[in-house]
């Protein structure tokens, strides 16, 4: 299949001129004729290299403020006619129609236009047409024609034309052209999202281009691939490569911080998608310290999460741990080299940005959509069904229960005290065991439950998880309600001095 053809002529129609010069200077030393239009054809005559304007070829200017260039059967013909096809050929000389080897296109940053804010008519005129055409129909005819797609190809490309005086492979023509369609499909599929916004369309359209190996997925024997941009949501400041289920960690760390990103010093540790020490204080210190007094068995191996800059005096308590990943908006100097003490120790500075509205898992053969769960229980959603009304430090503890209640595996039970995580029943088939999980795992570690709260992220269908609660000291519950045996719970509680509040709304998390 080696079916080398050498490049005779090129034509050169690009948005970004970033790496194009080598490759033109190349071109022109094999002496390949080269066509371009607009911009890039004045770059290509300020380097001194020879181009034919593509308006000689066609015999027209271009036209509607640069929308109409190379849109015509003289450039098209030029590059999807096919070479062993004595029809073909004949129609070439009879049309006067030059044969193109070689397409160079980068498109019109669309995708960047859409993230800068930019208003619609300038994304509008970011809708590449000309290039895109051109992409498709070299791609396509990649049995005689190699079709560069991308900047990020350049190198590659001037490699072989280097290499071998400019003579191409079949081989190397249909494996650019698969890079061709990858760049046309995410294209159109980005343009689709953005006319999309709002749903119309029940249809999922998904591309990432950035695709990572990884060591392997959730076990040795699976294999793993992380396909999104990792750089613009972190810095990785220091250690190893990230596995499949430190990923997952730090995407779980990452969602349950944002809840408490504009509080006091808040500081988490997390295990297999779930918190087992989360704590908000005054310093980040001793955050990190009720943190980890959660549970500083679990805390071994975990991902530890800050909501403010990590200090040196923390960075000295959490280089005790041995703990895969760090994370936080921002280090100081000294902490910084305090915690680069551990090589494989990952350390991640947060950037602010906002993470996708929707969520996007695999379910059978196909695929489940829904919203990203943006609803944060506060004061103003509590309606308090009992006959007590909960404190002021009580609603504080309650709330902070909730979003920590929000963002741990279903059924789950969360206690807190004091703005400290007593411990969670996390992932349970039945609410009571959740419960009895939580308030045996808090009497481990030494907690008392005197005074603490109880969220639950749905309703209680029986009174029996309010009278666990309040045998175990616990005098103020928050959930979401909507049983149509509320009731029963209600009066447990206003029997027993238990104030409870109702929300509305529910936080599953399978």
């Amino acid at each position: 299949m080696s079916n080398k053809k050498t490049i005779k002529s090129a034509l050169i129609s690009v948005f970004s001129k970033d790496g194009l010069e080598p490759i033109v200077k190349e071109l022109d030393r094999q002496g390949v004729t080269i066509y371009s239009t607009g911009g890039t054809e004045k770059f290509i005559n300020d380097l001194g290299v020879n181009v034919v304007p593509v308006e000689d070829v066609t015999s027209y200017p271009s036209i509607l403020g640069g929308r109409v260039k190379t849109l015509h059967p003289k450039v098209f013909g030029g590059i999807l006619n096919r070479q062993n096809h004595d029809g073909d050929v004949a129609e070439l000389v009879e049309y006067d129609i030059p044969q193109i080897d070689v397409v160079i296109v980068d498109l019109y940053p669309f995708e960047k236009t859409v993230a800068s804010g930019a208003s619609n008519q300038d994304i509008i005129e970011k809708i590449d047409i000309g290039g895109i055409s051109l992409i498709r129909a070299a791609a396509k005819n990649y049995a005689d024609v190699i079709c560069v797609s991308s900047v990020t190809d350049y190198a590659e490309f001037l490699e072989l034309i280097s290499a071998n005086n400019g003579s191409i492979s079949e081989e190397d023509r249909k494996r650019f052209a698969g890079k061709a369609f990858n760049v046309s499909s995410h294209y159109d599929t980005a343009i689709f999202n953005y006319f999309n916004q709002n749903n119309e369309e029940t249809v999922l359209k998904l591309s990432e281009t950035n695709g990572k190996v990884l060591r392997y997925g959730e076990n040795p024997h699976q294999k793993g691939f992380f396909f999104g941009d990792f750089d613009e949501l972190f810095t990785k400041l220091h250690g190893k490569e990230l596995s499949y289920n430190n990923l997952l960690d730090v995407d779980a760390a990452v969602n349950l911080m944002l809840e408490f990103k504009n509080d006091a010093p808040t500081f988490a540790i997390l295990k297999h998608n779930n918190a087992c020490g989360l704590a908000q204080r005054d310093t980040l210190h001793q955050a990190y310290i009720d943190a980890l007094a959660g549970d500083p068995v679990s805390a071994f191996g975990g991902v530890l999460i800050s909501n403010t800059e990590i200090d040196a005096a923390t960075a000295e308590e959490i280089h005790k741990l041995f703990c895969e990943v760090v994370i936080a908006p921002s280090f100081s100097t000294e902490a910084l080299e305090i915690l680069k003490g551990k090589k494989n120790r990952i350390l991640l500075q947060i950037h602010d940005i906002d993470m996708p509205k929707t969520n996007v898992r695999s379910c059978l053969n196909g695929v489940l959509v829904q919203d990203r769960n943006d609803v944060t229980d506060t004061a103003e959603d509590l309606k308090t069904v009992t006959n007590i009304t909960p404190t002021d430090a009580q609603i504080e503890d309650l709330l902070f229960a909730s979003k920590i209640c929000k963002h741990t595996k279903s059924n789950t039970i969360v206690l807190a005290k004091n703005k400290q995580l007593c411990a969670s029943g996390t992932g349970q088939t039945s609410r009571v065991d959740a419960l009895q999980q939580a308030i045996h795992k808090a009497g481990s570690f030494n907690f008392d439950l005197n005074g603490a709260v109880m969220a639950s992220d749905a309703f209680f269908p029986f009174p029996d998880c309010v009278e666990i609660a309040d045998k175990a000291g616990i005098n103020a519950v928050i959930q979401p309600g909507g049983s149509i045996k509320d009731q029963l719970s209600i009066d447990y509680c206003n029997e027993n001095e238990i104030a409870m509040v109702m929300t509305g709304t529910r936080h599953f998390k399978h």
